[in-house]
């Protein structure tokens, strides 16, 4: 179900919005790559708007970690009415781990995983 605030932010804008953030060292996005498990759009009593991101790196010991959190961050910034650090919640899991599979099609291609 698609969840629209009073800012009219839908999870599919902030889809693709997270599609303009690169991997730094395969230089795909990330939601192509399948880092993206799932993203929530809430509006509470008193208007304001939280995004969720439930997301995923390819390897538990990626030394690019940190550099996520922020990448995704500023990604979501043309979204109105949105704090980056109060109002996005990006959480980190392993739950199922990250395999090939989960990429796109195109993104298999463009690394050459045919």
């Amino acid at each position: 179900m698609q969840t629209t605030t009073s800012n009219h932010i839908t999870e599919t804008m902030v889809m693709d919005l997270l599609r303009t953030v690169l991997d730094p060292e395969l230089g795909i996005d990330i939601v192509s790559l399948g880092l993206i498990y799932k993203v929530s759009v809430a509006i509470s009593t008193l208007e304001k708007t939280t995004v969720t991101i439930l997301m995923t790196l390819t390897t538990p010991g990626c030394p690019l970690a940190d550099s996520f959190d922020s990448l995704v961050r500023q990604a979501l910034l043309p979204l109105p009415g949105i704090d980056l650090e109060e109002d996005v919640i990006i959480e980190l899991t392993f739950d199922p781990p990250w395999v090939r599979d989960m990429m796109s099609e195109e993104a298999k291609a463009e690394l050459g995983f045919f």
